[in-house]
């Protein structure tokens, strides 16, 4: 006999409808906890882009502030009376805070600025320490600091600059390169060139886009060309190679480049000096610094000029007049130990026995050619013995001739070498020079708590 299974009674609605709740219950808490942490997390990310955006601020408003420094020093150096005006004097050392800057959404920022000297020496190398502080509404401050080490530039980083064009006219003309003070500290003696310290740093440049602009023709460079835009030309017995370049190339195009691209500021020439109506046998004092004023040189025959100690020497001669005119065996001697400055405006001609200079170094005679007009200045060197000089002349036309060796550097608007001269560039003038303005040789960010301690109290005067 069959039995029929038992019956259940139905299950209430009130237990269906309870499980239903919980289960929303716990769905609504699951998806309120994942809205909270993506609340969250959108938080937390506009804090940290709004405080990366803080801290790069910082980071260019401290790099401001230094720039603000170098602005001043430079147009100390341009005679600007007032280069420092704004800053508080601190012995010899000054401080500036600029402030006010707004970045927006209520984020304010201020740099506090302090250099180590406004009067640096010949060769010093100032530091600047800039400090920059971001400040916004209920958030802790960020700050950032800089240290900024500058050095003078130099108008003699290349071994030949012409602003305009660059000829090599001789059968065997040359370009290389040594190094007279490969430790830097102008107290070692100098290392006087030879072949046993010949380098292929021998770099010659325009800033011209022309291809006519450098003319190497058969001259071979042992180191680099550069040019604005345009393809040097070279003969077929003429060759731009390096040490590192590959047997039977003549041309190295990685020795060649047209992006070169530089400033040809005037040097102007000082307004002091003892006058003189003209120069005797001997000029200057063993062992001391003397500048003079005369209208010019004049030497003839067999006439010497001796330079004794560290002399500047102004001509006031001015365009279309000779400032030096050297004829027959005449000769300017810079005894060993001495150096001689130049500033012409007018033309100037070394003939002659030229210049002789007994210094290794050629930056013991600097020729600073001062013209500014459209017709410029004529600067004739020639010499069959070995000329050791720095030329920098933006305005002027300087040619080479004879068939001896060129030591040192030359910047003009344009350069022709018409003989076999053997040019040979001294890299150690590419360091600095005291009548060039300050650049940045050095810099970088503190962060260590130690280092930023040092300065801190430096700059804790505001």
């Amino acid at each position: 006999m069959l039995r029929q299974p038992p019956v259940h009674p139905p299950r209430p609605l009130r237990a269906e409808r309870g499980t239903v709740l919980v289960v929303a219950l716990i769905f609504m808490a699951l998806l309120a906890l994942g809205l909270t942490s993506y609340l969250n997390l959108n938080l937390q990310n506009s804090r940290l882009s709004h405080r990366s955006y803080q801290q790069n601020a910082g980071f260019h408003l401290a790099e401001a502030g230094a720039e603000e420094a170098l602005w001043s020093f430079n147009r100390a150096h341009a005679g600007a009376a007032d280069a420092w005006d704004g800053w508080t004097p601190q012995g010899g050392a000054a401080l500036r805070k600029f402030e006010g800057f707004d970045f927006g959404a209520n984020l304010t920022g201020s740099v506090k600025v302090y250099v180590t000297t406004t009067n640096p020496a010949n060769g010093a190398r100032p530091v600047v320490v800039a400090e920059s502080t971001l400040q916004a509404p209920n958030q802790p401050a960020s700050s950032r600091m800089l240290e900024v080490t500058l050095g003078r530039r130099s108008y003699f980083s290349q071994g030949i600059v012409a602003k305009d064009k660059l000829t090599f006219a001789g059968a065997v003309s040359s370009v290389d390169s040594w190094n007279s003070d490969p430790d830097n500290d102008p107290a070692t003696a100098p290392v006087p060139y030879s072949a046993d310290v010949r380098k292929d740093g021998g770099s010659i440049a325009t800033a011209s886009v022309e291809n006519t602009a450098v003319l190497v023709n058969n001259a071979n460079i042992w180191g680099t060309v550069a040019t604005g835009g345009g393809a040097p030309q070279v003969g077929v017995n003429g060759s731009v190679r390096g040490a590192d370049t590959p047997e039977g190339v003549r041309i190295d195009p990685a020795r060649v480049t047209t992006d070169f691209a530089a400033d040809f500021p005037v040097i102007a020439a000082p307004v002091d000096g003892t006058v003189l109506a003209g120069v005797g046998a001997t000029l200057g004092t063993m062992g001391e610094a003397t500048k003079w004023r005369t209208p010019g040189i004049v030497l003839r025959g067999a006439d010497t000029l001796t330079i004794l100690g560290d002399v500047t020497l102004v001509l006031m001669a001015g365009t279309g007049t000779n400032a030096i005119s050297m004829t027959g065996n005449s000769q300017i001697i810079i005894a060993e130990n001495s150096s001689l400055t130049v500033y012409a405006e007018g033309d100037v001609q070394i003939a002659g026995n030229g210049l002789l200079n007994a210094n290794a170094r050629p930056g013991t005679f600097r020729l600073w050619g001062t013209n500014t007009s459209l017709a410029g200045q004529s600067i004739d060197l020639a010499g069959n013995g070995a000329l050791k000089a720095v030329v920098y002349a933006p305005n002027a036309t300087v040619t080479v001739n004879g068939n001896g060796d060129v030591m040192g550097s030359l910047v003009a608007r344009e350069i022709r070498f018409t003989g076999n001269a053997a040019f040979h560039y001294d890299e150690s003038l590419a360091n600095e020079s005291a009548e060039a303005p300050f650049g940045v040789v050095r810099w970088r960010e503190l962060n260590d708590a130690t280092e930023r301690q040092v300065w801190n109290t430096k700059l804790s005067g505001w």
